[in-house]
């Protein structure tokens, strides 16, 4: 193979004519073309004896690079055989560990998702608990709330009783002036300066009487005549059966102030006609001095003292003793122990729970009508005092366009003269 001999040569070298035998650089002169070509040869020359050489390191350091990887190759295979013969009981014992390991692993998860489940349940079951829970609170409030209707309506209904009986008594005393003006109009004028007691404690007598036989339409209720002597009213207590239970003797009182002698005289009125309970019914505020506070009934002096507006309960609750007593008297009839039973009924608890229940209901209606008072009274002083506003602005009025006119509208004369007089 042939080669071919390559040279290079520097601009700046200098060469001597043969014929002159004078030195010059060669970039000068006749050789100026010739050395640009030399210069271009020689740079074209010397980028391929470079790309020559890279080649050559090139494949020297592939087959270098070759041959090292293959000798580590060699050298990882030995190692890996040398060492596996050498681990191999370690090796063992650490796949048995990673199986044993792996094993309880699914165990654990095994476990894990056995609670997971049995949390589920658990929450469902909270779930369903905190739902019942929910609708027994929704059930509670609901009958929490019918029982307070049920009890406004209680209420609304004794305030209604309260008011009806206020205003039948307000008619009854209305009702009986007109028939006592109607029919006796000379004898009502002549004692028309003593006043309305009388008149009053009638007209109390007349509503006890129409109430009583009301709220007990199987009770005998019977009007003690005037003149007779043994109270206003007797109610002969009957069983369903029609038999006598026992008599209570009524005596109404309408006065402004107590009197010692009301009770003696019930008590020998009782005697007189044989009546077990005796009863005094007296107006709001009419009580003994003696009297317990906030008290609507109680007895006193061997008799049963209410107000008129508590009279039907007090009568409910001994009436149902009576009953019962006669019911016992019928049990031991020919023990000889009708005292006994008696005693026996009205000390017992029974009696005094029914009593304090009654108790209880006339206080908070005594509470309500006294605030109910309160109330109607302000709303009349109110009123009272818009009325005589309005009549001072009137009369104030009528004066001044009297005085403006003089005696030409003598009709402008509001007030009535004083003692009847007339022009």
């Amino acid at each position: 193979m042939n080669q071919t001999t390559k040279f290079l040569l520097s601009p700046e070298a200098s060469v001597t004519c043969p014929h002159c035998e004078r030195e010059f650089a060669l970039s000068e002169g006749f050789a100026k073309k010739a050395l640009e070509s030399v210069e271009q040869a020689s740079a074209e020359a010397l980028a391929s004896l470079r790309e020559n050489e890279r080649a050559s390191a090139e494949r020297q350091a592939e087959r270098i690079t070759e041959e090292r990887d293959a000798a580590h190759a060699r050298a990882l295979a030995a190692v890996r055989a040398v060492t596996e013969q050498g681990f191999k009981p370690q090796l063992d014992a650490l796949k048995a560990q990673l199986a044993q390991i792996q094993a309880q692993a699914t165990e654990r998860a095994a476990a894990d998702r056995a609670k997971l489940q049995t949390l589920q349940a658990e929450q469902i079951a909270l779930r369903e608990e905190r739902q019942k829970l929910q609708d027994q609170k929704a059930a509670m409030a609901l009958d929490v709330q019918r029982q307070v209707d049920a009890r406004v309506g209680e209420r609304d209904a004794l305030i209604r009783a309260q008011e009806q009986e206020r205003t039948a008594l307000e008619k009854a005393e209305l009702q009986k002036k007109i028939d006592d003006m109607s029919a006796k109009l000379v004898e009502a004028q002549a004692k028309a300066g003593q006043g309305s007691q009388q008149l009053q404690g009638e007209v109390l007598e007349l509503a006890l009487e129409e109430g009583l036989r009301r709220t007990f339409p199987l009770d005998s209720i019977e009007e003690v005549k005037k003149g007779q002597r043994g109270g206003d009213v007797l109610q002969r207590v009957m069983t369903r059966t029609g038999q006598l239970a026992g008599v209570i003797l009524w005596e109404t009182k309408r006065a402004k102030d107590w009197s010692p002698q009301w009770t003696q005289k019930l008590k020998e009125d009782m005697r007189a006609c044989g009546a077990a309970i005796g009863i005094l019914v007296t107006t709001s505020g009419v009580l003994p001095r003696e009297w317990p506070a906030n008290a609507l009934f109680a007895p006193h002096d061997d008799c049963w003292v209410t107000q008129h507006s508590t009279a039907n309960g007090v009568a409910a609750a001994l009436r149902a003793g009576l009953i019962e007593l006669h019911r016992q008297r019928a049990a031991n009839a020919g023990k000889g122990e009708k005292m006994e039973a008696l005693y026996d009924y009205l000390t017992s608890p029974q009696f005094a729970l029914k009593l304090k229940a009654v108790y209880d209901t006339f206080s908070r209606m005594r509470e309500e009508l006294e605030s109910e008072r309160n109330v109607t009274q302000q709303r009349w002083a109110r009123r009272e005092k818009q009325l005589q506003a309005g009549v001072t602005q009137l009369l104030g009025i009528g004066g001044e366009i009297q005085g403006l006119a003089q005696q030409e509208l003598p009709s402008l004369e509001l007030e009535p003269p004083p003692n009847g007089e007339t022009d």
